[in-house]
């Protein structure tokens, strides 16, 4: 059965002087500015001139008749130059000029005439970029580059440093107290969520992979309730991260982080514990440089994670005593189920239904992640920046069946129970992302463009570990759960593919002291989602029934779908589903 929804939405909001756009990041930075004479009367028609030193970048543009002048759409990071020049008066020079990700720096310049040369110093009066702005658009947590590079983090995810935001909870993915699924997640401007909801609230985190190396990220603004409509999308936070670009210096990184359980401590509150075995190796790289100086530049990343992890840390006990030993504490990594139990389990599906369960002990469980990431960097001419990137991501986790869904106990591995490793399975999560953006400036400098457009393809899948399928049966001992057998009830045919496309445009013109922005954003979900629950079928029933069972289908075993379905089994159900929305704002 297809299922199919169109929703388009129109949403109009009407915001005067701000700068703007509907769910949406921000990826630039801006500078405004006003040059007085020695009198403090405004220069109208100076010169103003911000160079990118790492690439040459300049963007220029000249005061209006108040003195005040603005560039928008800047390359953020730095260093920055900025030069304020007019006939008859003595050139100022502002110098190691830093710009942070979604914020305006406001400079103040005073020229004094004279034969129109170079001073080394400048004049600037206000706030550059303080607390108290009136620029800023509400509260928001900036990380630049140095806090990336230095701060310590043991995971390398952008969790690390979103955390450092006040607000933020739940291992920095929860902002105001709001679950995760209402954070709105972007890089280089373009969405970035797990927009159907599910699980984690990024691609990727269903398999412990990051989206995107930290060694890719520039910096990172948390947003938490911002009235600039550029941001918007989301009741938690807007989490928005911009990517690293080349410059004139080739520069580069090649590294390796590697633990196991010898570099994990062994003491907790004065006990002595065991660690289980871990393998854990990261490698990457990283890449930037000019391809043509001053003019066309590339950047790109590279990093590949390798895990493994034991499928179980307990193991059953061997003896009826022993596992006495283990319910009462008496003995540690020891489990109250019993070898014997385990064997006799194994030998009847064997037997009796041709099935196999897998081990108990002994397994692992693997975790892989390649990811990928270029970038093109493209100062067209002096009033067009153009910039592409492209990344990519590999990844799968294996691991055991559902903890607790539609379980009489948990089925987590441990004192209580063991589980087989074909009852487990393999998720998966993929992508592909590109984003394309152009910067311009026109009009004598009195309009100023952004477009972006782009496009993100996730596939999200889970696999089944036998490619014999049987039954999920949760075998209980005294109520609780004692194993596990059969194919995950949760997994088959459990997919999930989305396709995000995304256009924006923001034209802003200057007039006076204040800038008018008229933009749109147009946004296209496609998902198609498969999850056909126990397809399998699935029983629950003491250890002494499970034996009890004389011949096959007694208790039973039934696929619920093909229950509804004449003479076999029930077709695979998915949903398809298609949504539009646009937004327009002045």
């Amino acid at each position: 059965m297809k299922q199919q929804l169109l929703l388009p939405l129109l949403g109009i909001v009407c915001v005067v002087g701000s700068q703007a756009a509907h769910a949406q990041g921000v990826t630039t930075s801006a500078i405004k500015g006003l040059a007085l004479d020695a009198k403090g009367e405004p220069l109208p028609g100076a010169t103003v001139l911000a160079v990118h030193l790492p690439t040459g970048t300049k963007y220029g543009v000249s005061t209006r008749d108040n003195g005040q002048f603005d560039l928008l759409n800047l390359r953020i990071g730095g260093p920055y130059e900025i030069t304020i020049s007019f006939v008859g008066y003595e050139t100022v020079v502002e110098r190691n000029v830093q710009l942070a990700l979604g914020k305006t720096y406001e400079t103040r310049a005073v020229l004094r005439e004279g034969s129109g040369q170079q001073l080394d110093e400048v004049v600037v009066r206000g706030n550059r970029d303080g607390q108290i702005n009136p620029d800023r658009t509400g509260a928001a947590t900036n990380i630049s580059s140095t806090a990336i590079r230095t701060l310590p983090t043991i995971s390398r995810s952008q969790e690390d440093f979103t955390r450092l935001t006040p607000q933020a909870s739940g291992g920095g993915l929860s902002f105001g107290g709001r679950n995760p699924l209402y954070n709105n997640f972007s890089l280089d401007g373009s969405i970035f969520n797990n927009s159907f909801g599910l699980d984690s609230p990024t691609p990727g985190g269903q398999t412990n992979s990051q989206p995107v190396s930290l060694d890719a990220i520039d910096q990172i603004q948390v947003s938490l309730a911002p009235y600039d409509v550029r941001q918007g999308g989301f009741s938690g936070a807007g989490v928005n991260a911009v990517t690293k670009s080349g410059t004139n210096a080739f520069k580069g990184t090649v590294y390796t982080y590697y633990r196991n359980e010898n570099l994990i401590g062994r003491r907790v509150e004065g006990a002595e514990i065991d660690n289980p075995s871990l393998k854990f190796n990261q490698t990457g790289f990283a890449l930037g440089g000019p391809i043509v100086k001053n003019k066309l530049f590339f950047f790109v990343n590279g990093e590949f994670t390798r895990q493994t992890d034991p499928g179980q840390t307990f193991r059953p006990a061997t003896s009826a005593a022993e596992a006495q030993a283990a319910l009462s504490g008496q003995v540690s990594g020891v489990s109250r189920v019993l070898q014997s139990d385990l064997d006799a389990v194994r030998a009847r599906l064997l037997s009796s239904y041709g099935y196999d369960p897998g081990t108990y002990q002994g397994f692992n469980y693997r975790t892989y992640s390649d990811k990928l990431l270029g970038k093109i960097d493209w100062n067209i001419n002096a009033n067009n920046t153009f910039s592409v990137r492209y990344n990519y991501l590999r990844s799968y986790r294996q691991q055991g069946p559902h903890p607790i869904a539609i379980a009489p106990s948990s089925r987590v591995p441990g004192v209580n129970t063991l589980q087989f490793s074909n009852s487990g399975y393999t998720i998966n999560n993929n992508l592909n992302s590109v984003v394309a953006e152009l910067n311009s400036t026109f009009g004598r400098g009195k309009f100023s463009n952004k477009a972006q457009v782009s496009y993100s393809a996730f596939d999200d899948y889970r696999e089944l570990p036998s490619s014999t399928f049987f039954p999920m049966i949760d075998i209980t001992q005294g109520g609780t759960t004692y194993t596990s057998v059969g194919t995950e009830q949760f997994s088959a045919n459990n997919t999930l593919t989305q396709h995000i496309l995304q256009l924006t445009d923001n034209l802003s013109y200057f007039a006076g002291k204040h800038i008018l922005t008229v933009g749109a954003n147009y946004e296209r979900f496609k998902f198609v989602n498969g999850f056909n629950l126990q397809r399998y079928g699935y029983q629950r029933l003491e250890l002494s029934d499970f034996f009890a069972l004389t011949q096959r289908g007694q208790r039973g075993f039934l696929d619920l779908n093909a229950q509804a379905a004449a003479g076999g089994r029930a077709p695979i159900k998915q949903a398809d589903i298609d949504v539009a929305q646009l937004g327009v704002y002045v």
